[in-house]
């Protein structure tokens, strides 16, 4: 199972969140909302196979935070993964969206120097945005769009311009949910969770929140759930493969 999309560091006790996601066998992208929360979020997953640590930067801490755009870039060489990074164009961020844009047109140009990173991206109430600033940069990496809420006519660009999605259980089972994943490729779709928070919520790891995740894409794309799994590790694999390609520091 995958969870593409996890805040590990934030549960009330992150070391028996790893120890639960290693027995449960999932992979799972361990993002950061801060630089500063990177090295000991890292730390975390020291050792654990299926775990990568991402670096990031959200875009609903920019206002108090950009001032870590230079750790930023000083921790990226240690990591092929940038996560969670953005931008949220909500009622409470919107009046600072140019200062997001700019931190993250920052944060792809950071990317496309060190020759692109796996990113998982947040583009609430900012879908076209996002968009415009990942066609702009399309040397920063692999963008993968997390909990993507835009227009379905955004999701189509964003396919256009080569595009991932990861998707979790509220996600499979709105109102929008069976015309959202027709428009989405198979081979570019991961399921994720947004552990702690969205409809996971709790001190325990929500292994069952994925099994649920993994049944209900399956109903979406009328396949067992083997199927599902089959080419959910397909994708993984592939997204690893391209993960590889990208230079850190001791390579």
């Amino acid at each position: 199972m995958i969870d593409f999309h996890c805040h590990v560091d934030l549960f009330p006790s992150p070391e028996r969140a790893v120890d639960e996601i290693d027995r449960a066998d999932i992979y799972v992208l361990s993002v950061t909302n801060t630089p500063k929360a990177f090295p000991r979020t890292a730390q975390l997953s020291k050792g654990r196979k299926r775990i990568r640590t991402a670096l990031g930067l959200h875009p609903q801490l920019v206002s108090e935070r950009h001032g870590e755009v230079g750790l930023f870039r000083r921790l990226l060489s240690e990591t092929r993964y940038v996560g969670e990074v953005g931008l949220d164009g909500g009622d409470e961020h919107a009046h600072n969206l140019d200062l997001q844009k700019d931190v993250f047109d920052e944060i792809l140009a950071a990317c496309a120097k060190v020759g692109g990173r796996v990113m998982s991206i947040h583009s609430r109430h900012a879908s076209g945005e996002v968009l415009e600033a990942l066609e702009r940069r399309r040397d920063a990496g692999v963008a993968i769009l997390h909990w993507f809420s835009g227009p379905l006519t955004h999701a189509d660009k964003a396919v256009d311009i080569g595009a991932w999605f990861s998707v979790g259980l509220p996600m499979l089972r709105g109102k929008r949910a069976a015309s959202f994943i027709k428009r989405i490729p198979r081979d570019r779709l991961l399921t994720e969770t947004d552990a702690p928070f969205a409809s996971t919520p709790g001190d325990h790891y929500p292994t069952t929140a994925v099994k649920k995740t993994l049944t209900a894409l399956s109903v979406l794309w009328d396949c067992d759930e083997i199927e599902t799994r089959r080419q959910l590790q397909a994708n993984l694999r592939t997204l690893g493969g391209r993960a590889e390609a990208f230079k850190l520091a001791t390579d």
